[in-house]
């Protein structure tokens, strides 16, 4: 699979010395979840960085079928972290799709609805009054198969969860910390954002929360360069009347966007402070079994895997056991589970299998696409289990300092 190296401009330039640093030593096969899905070279990372290079020299054309490899690939990083040359996977992916531009398949007046939580939250409101979630599935049964729409009617929470978060109290010597709320996130993962604030006041954190609006995660890794800029350029306006030391997000998949928003700031998964100061939370016995599910970019970007558990089995009598990895993803990934439905459904599928192994009470998953996309594929399987963010059931058992 080597290819003719040569000088280029950029972007593809820049496309084909990222991919130069690939050895093609296959380590990042085993660690697939596309690769383990299809068995075919051109769905692991090897594959997809011998097609970006192609593309960036000009040695091949951009057709639909190479465009799809490319689009299938799910951005968990499972090859990063084991890579031995240190491929820059996730920038390569990133650059090749800006190069390339929004895919024809992309569903833009979905994802502009998602990306904008006013409208969401309206049309959330409108749907529960029409009770909406109890004929959902009807509606999408009448939708194509493949349509986004239908994938996002199956994922519809069944009700609208409404945000009231509280003022943090001053935090002493402590960070000011900010809270980022993001898009979907700040409507169906509102609980587990005051759940954050609530669990940082406990060991002492003044948190203040930022404007909800979407971090531009699913236009950079679709390819839309222009309204990617536009939200980082927001990010770094409101961090900037924010005049917090360090920004906080519950949702782990826009850690890395935020990151490259804001670069020299600390960007962080909350799990990560509150296992620094675990000692000083204490928590009522819950005796139940839940399983875990450790989103992609909570392993590969946020790191903080480790923390989590850490911070559960604090709870007594609480029985946690994640579920095996890798190469296991859920397959939500962003606009994943919009644009491939029924890819996103098999790697679903596989997880839900070792979900139901464990027979747990409920099912937790820092990632809200994650945890929409897994309950969806519950409930069209005839399950029953609850699922939530780790720090919602950490929030609701934290026993109150006096």
């Amino acid at each position: 699979m080597p290819l003719e190296k040569s000088p280029m401009r950029a972007p593809a330039g820049r496309i084909a010395e990222l991919a130069d640093q690939c050895v093609q030593c296959g380590l990042c096969l085993p660690v697939c979840p596309t690769y383990a899905l299809d068995r075919n070279e051109a769905e692991s990372p090897r594959g997809r960085i011998a097609i970006a290079s192609a593309l960036a020299r000009g040695l091949a054309d951009p057709t639909a079928e190479l465009r799809d490899h490319l689009d299938h690939c799910l951005g968990c990083l499972n090859c990063e972290k084991v890579c031995p040359a240190h491929v820059q996977y996730s920038q390569l992916l990133v650059e090749t799709r800006a190069m390339l531009g929004p895919s024809a398949r992309r569903p833009r007046l979905l994802l502009a609805l998602l990306s904008r939580p006013a409208w969401l939250r309206t049309l959330r409101r409108l749907g529960d009054r029409v009770a909406l979630p109890r004929w959902k599935d009807w509606l999408a049964r009448r939708l194509p198969a493949l349509s986004p729409w239908r994938a996002a009617l199956r994922s519809l929470p069944a009700t609208t969860p409404t945000a009231h978060f509280q003022s943090s109290r001053p935090g002493g010597n402590r960070p000011r910390l900010a809270l980022f709320p993001g898009c979907v996130a700040s409507v169906d993962d509102a609980e587990a954002q005051q759940a954050a604030i609530t669990l940082l006041q406990a060991v002492g954190f003044q948190v203040s929360v930022l404007p909800a609006f979407c971090c531009g995660a699913m236009d950079l890794h679709g390819g839309a360069t222009a309204p990617a800029e536009q939200a980082a350029e927001n990010v770094r306006r409101a961090w900037t009347a924010s005049g917090a030391t360090e920004l906080l997000s519950v949702t782990p998949g826009c850690l890395g966007t935020l990151r490259r928003a804001l670069p020299g700031v600390d960007v962080l998964d909350p799990v990560q402070l509150l296992a620094t100061y675990a000692e000083s939370l204490c928590f009522r016995p819950l005796a139940q079994r839940v399983a875990l599910h450790l989103p992609c970019t909570q392993i590969n970007v946020a790191r903080t895997d480790a923390d989590v558990l850490q911070l559960l089995r604090r709870v007594p009598m609480l029985e946690v056991t994640p579920l095996p990895r890798p190469p296991h993803c859920c397959g939500a990934a962003g606009s994943h589970l919009l644009e491939f439905p029924a890819r996103a459904a098999q790697l679903r599928d596989a997880t839900l299998q070792h979900v139901a192994a464990l027979e747990p009470r409920e099912l937790l998953s820092s990632n809200i696409g994650c945890r929409l996309h897994l309950a969806a594929g519950s409930d069209r399987h005839g399950r029953t289990w609850p699922t939530r963010h780790p720090l919602t059931l950490l929030a609701e058992q934290l026993i109150p300092a006096h």
